[in-house]
């Protein structure tokens, strides 16, 4: 913009000269030039303000330095930062590729509700509101999975939600009480199948972003053009940790070794349940390149499917990226008399403040007949983290969680 005493009205020269601020939005009507640069400019003839900014705009090199304000007054840091609304911009392309994907390849896009009349489909604390003309107590969706395999019951054989979760837990760098996933459903596929489209999916999102299938994400090169390696759950802990096979697959001495590293362990856990959180504490934050973690025990897998060869597993798997859980996905389990027994068997061994209801019409669902299915959830937020170089979970969300300012002192 172009502006000179000569060709404004004087009260408008006037506003420029002593009232115009940073921040000020304003409108200028007058003809198009060119400058000795050759930059298309408009020489004003007139100055409109449209809205006064009667707070100061941070300074304009240094931007909001401090992480707290950024995420608490996103909009000035999305005013002040390119590559803030870049990573944004960035987000909302790959939702919109997640989505196309599976279009293309025949899915159905659902809806299922979020106010759940109980809280399941995982095992988390949920958050609980009150329905005042029903008079019941409904919870927020921990996640969608009994409700999209409902659809898989009535005939919908390719199913998936892009869908917002709450869980009433802790907040981290990875973790915030609502959140991102996408979910879907395959009719006559199993977890083998799933694993592989997980490798076409990652490997159509990072060339259509970045047109090539090697990611750089705080100093690692992650590589997705290859098959991810496959590693059991056994082989990652005996790779990961110093302990043996007859600590491994020992309840008592694991459990022993847990509570000398001073990890939570409760007596009535069995060997499974043991290994989970010795592979949570200690082995996860080492799965720095791509893997696909499987061979998890039947008794922390309570939806999924048994493997034909060995009863005491799942036909289950995790993706690990950084050191971090992306993708969990499974054939799941549509025997009814299992499922129930293991809601029941869920009940018993669910933690304190964990709401685990056994979902009987989801039991009756199962009991019309679901056809042999495979399910997986990706974590949208964490698959974001990882395609925008981003550390924390707040830096890839518009307004995360958090503590009230005067908490902060």
């Amino acid at each position: 913009c172009y502006l000179r005493s000569n060709r404004l009205p004087k009260e408008e020269w006037n506003l420029f000269l002593k009232y115009l601020d940073i921040g000020d939005l304003i409108a200028v009507e007058g003809d198009l030039m060119r400058t000795n640069k050759g930059e298309l400019t408009v020489a004003a003839s007139r100055l409109i303000v449209l809205t006064k900014a009667l707070r100061p705009l941070p300074d304009k090199h240094a931007g909001l330095a401090n992480r707290e304000l950024k995420y608490r007054y996103r909009y000035l840091d999305l005013i002040m930062n390119e590559e803030a609304r870049h990573r944004f911009v960035q987000r909302s392309r790959i939702v919109a590729e997640l989505r196309a994907f599976f279009l293309e390849l025949g899915f159905l896009e659902v809806e299922t509700p979020i106010m759940h009349p109980i809280a399941g489909g995982a095992a988390a604390r949920p958050f609980k509101t009150h329905h005042k003309a029903l008079n019941m107590d409904l919870y927020l969706r921990v996640a969608p999975e009994l409700y999209l395999k409902r659809l898989v019951v009535g005939g919908f054989e390719r199913v998936f939600e892009l869908n917002r979760n709450f869980r009433n837990e802790g907040l981290s760098t990875r973790h915030n009480p609502e959140f991102s996933m996408l979910e879907f459903y395959q009719a006559y596929a199993d977890y083998q199948d799933l694993m592989k489209l997980t490798e076409e999916l990652l490997r159509s999102l990072t060339q259509s972003l970045f047109g090539q299938q090697v990611v750089e994400y705080q100093g690692v090169s992650l590589d997705f053009s290859r098959p991810i390696p496959r590693m059991t759950l056994r082989e990652a802990l005996a790779r990961h940790t110093d302990l043996d096979s007859s600590v491994l697959e020992s309840a008592d001495k694991l459990r022993a070794v847990l509570q000398s590293r001073e990890i939570p362990v409760q007596p009535d856990w069995d060997l499974g349940k043991l290994q989970m959180e010795l592979f949570d504490a200690e082995v996860e934050s080492r799965l720095q390149s791509p893997v696909f973690i499987t061979g998890y025990p039947v008794s922390v897998s309570p939806l999924a499917r048994r493997n034909a060869e060995n009863p005491e597993i799942a036909d289950r798997f995790e993706l690990f990226v950084a050191g971090q859980e992306i993708a969990n996905g499974f054939s799941e389990l549509n025997d009814p008399e299992d499922q129930a027994d293991r809601f029941r068997r869920q009940q018993q061994n669910a933690e304190e403040g964990e709401a685990v209801t056994f979902d009987s019409d989801y039991i009756t669902a199962l009991e019309y007949g679901m056809p042999p299915v495979a399910g997986e959830g990706i974590g949208v937020d964490r698959l974001v983290m990882l395609l925008v170089n981003a550390a924390s979970i707040r830096d890839v969300l518009l307004f995360p969680q958090l503590k009230p300012a005067s908490d902060l002192g």
